[in-house]
C-alpha cells in the first residue's frame, strides 16, 4: 500500500467509523481528526468519492528538472519488460546500454506512469497483454507473472465478517529458562475485533491446544453471547489428527466448530498470529526477561496476563475493522453483527422448506 493509499484509508475510516457510531465527536476524538475536517472530507467524498480524499500537494512539478523523454520511455519500457526488477536493478541494467539515470531517477518515473510496485508493473503487463494478443512473453515476465500468482494463494486475504466468525490459532515457542525448561504459548486470535487470548506450557501438544479454548477462549464468547463458528490453525499435530483418538479434533466436534487449515509450507497464510507473535516478543518478552528473572512457569503467565489485559483493553489497534479502537472495545460495539447473523440463520432454518407436511395427511386418506 502507497503513503497516498494509506492517507485514504485513514480518511474513509475516519467517515466509516462516524458512520457506524452514529457520532461525529467520539469518531473525531478516537482518530484525532476535528470536526472541520471530518465535514471538509464528507464533502470531497460525496463530491470525488475516493480520488477526492487524496493529499492535495501545494509543489508544482518543474518538466525542466525532468529526465529526457528518450531515457523515461526506456525506464517505462524496461518496467514491463522487466516487472521484477527494483528500481536498483534498472538504473544498473540500463548504465549497460549507456542510459544514465539514478535510482531515485527510475523511482521517479515510475511514479509519473503509476509503475512504482511490482503489482502495478504486472497490472501495466497484463494491459499490454489484452491490448496485443500476439505478443510473446519473455522468460522474465513468465517468471514475474507465475511469483505473482503464487503470492497471490499465499496471501490471500482472511474474510471475517463479525466477531465469533473466524479465529487463528497458533503455537509460539518462547524459549527455554533455566529452572523452568521450555516455555510454549497457545494463542488465539479473533480476526474480526484482534482481541487475543495466550496461555503458556510446557509442552506442544492437541491437549493443551484445547486447554486454551476450553479454559479462556470459549467462556468470553459465552459470556459475550456470540458464538465461534471457525478456527484458522496451521498443520501441526498439535491441531491435525484423526478425529478418533485427537483431543484437539474432538473438542472442536463437540462444540461444534469448523477446523480450517493454512496451506501447506505457507506458514503465512495465518500471518495475522505471526504478526502478533513478533509484537508480544518486542513489547513484552524483550522486556520481561531483561528486567526480571523467573523461576516459575506462573510467575511469568501473571506478568503476561497483565500486558494481555493492557493490549486488549487499552492498546489502539490499527487493523481493518478497529478504526483505531481497542480490540476489546471492537468486539463488544461490533458483536451485535454476529447477533444479527444468528437470528437471520435462525430464522431461515425455521421456515417450511416445502409445502409436503401439510399435505400429508390428506395424501394419506386417499391413499387409505
Amino acid at each position: 500500500m502507497t503513503n497516498e493509499q494509506k492517507i485514504i484509508a485513514t480518511k474513509l475510516g475516519l467517515l466509516r467509523l462516524a458512520e457506524q457510531l452514529g457520532n461525529v465527536s467520539q469518531a473525531c476524538k478516537v482518530m484525532g481528526y476535528s470536526r472541520d475536517s471530518f465535514y471538509r472530507f464528507r464533502e470531497l467524498y460525496d463530491q470525488h468519492g475516493e480520488a477526492g480524499l487524496q493529499e492535495i500537494s501545494r509543489k508544482k512539478a518543474n518538466p525542466k528538472n525532468r529526465v529526457a523523454p528518450e531515457v523515461e520511455e526506456a525506464v517505462v519500457a524496461m518496467a514491463t519488460e522487466y516487472p521484477a526488477y527494483g528500481q536498483v536493478r534498472v538504473s544498473n541494467e540500463l548504465k549497460k546500454q549507456g542510459i544514465f539515470v539514478s535510482p531515485g531517477g527510475v523511482r521517479s518515473i515510475w511514479l509519473r506512469h503509476e509503475l512504482n510496485s511490482f503489482k502495478l508493473r504486472l497490472k501495466a503487463l497484463e494491459k499490454q497483454l489484452a491490448d496485443n494478443q500476439s505478443m510473446v512473453l519473455t522468460e522474465a515476465q513468465v517468471v514475474a507473472l507465475e511469483k505473482a500468482k503464487q503470492e497471490k494463494e499465499a496471501h490471500g486475504e482472511i474474510e471475517t465478517e463479525h466477531p465469533g466468525y473466524l479465529g487463528a490459532q497458533d503455537t509460539y515457542y518462547v524459549g527455554t529458562i533455566k529452572g523452568v525448561g521450555r516455555i510454549y504459548q497457545q494463542t488465539f486470535i479473533d480476526t474480526y475485533s484482534k482481541t487475543v487470548f495466550v496461555k503458556l506450557y510446557d509442552r506442544k501438544n492437541a491437549l493443551v491446544a484445547a486447554d486454551l479454548l476450553n479454559d479462556r477462549v470459549l467462556p468470553f464468547f459465552e459470556q459475550q453471547e456470540v458464538p465461534l463458528l471457525r478456527i484458522l490453525t496451521d498443520r501441526g499435530t498439535e491441531y491435525c489428527g484423526s478425529l478418533q483418538n485427537h483431543e484437539y479434533q474432538l473438542y472442536l466436534a463437540i462444540e461444534n466448530i469448523d477446523h480450517t487449515r493454512t496451506k501447506a509450507r505457507h506458514p503465512q497464510t495465518n500471518g495475522i498470529c505471526e504478526r502478533f507473535h513478533r509484537t508480544i516478543q518486542d513489547e513484552f518478552y524483550a522486556i520481561a526477561f531483561r528486567k526480571k528473572i523467573y523461576t516459575t512457569l506462573e510467575a511469568l503467565q501473571t506478568d503476561l496476563d497483565e500486558w494481555v489485559e493492557q493490549y486488549n483493553r487499552e492498546r489502539t489497534h490499527t487493523g481493518k475493522y478497529c478504526f483505531g479502537r481497542t480490540p476489546l472495545q471492537t468486539f463488544r460495539e461490533t458483536k451485535h453483527l454476529a447477533q444479527a447473523k444468528q437470528l437471520d440463520t435462525l430464522f431461515e432454518w425455521q421456515q417450511p422448506k416445502s409445502d409436503i407436511s401439510d399435505n400429508a395427511t390428506s395424501v394419506s386418506d386417499v391413499v387409505g
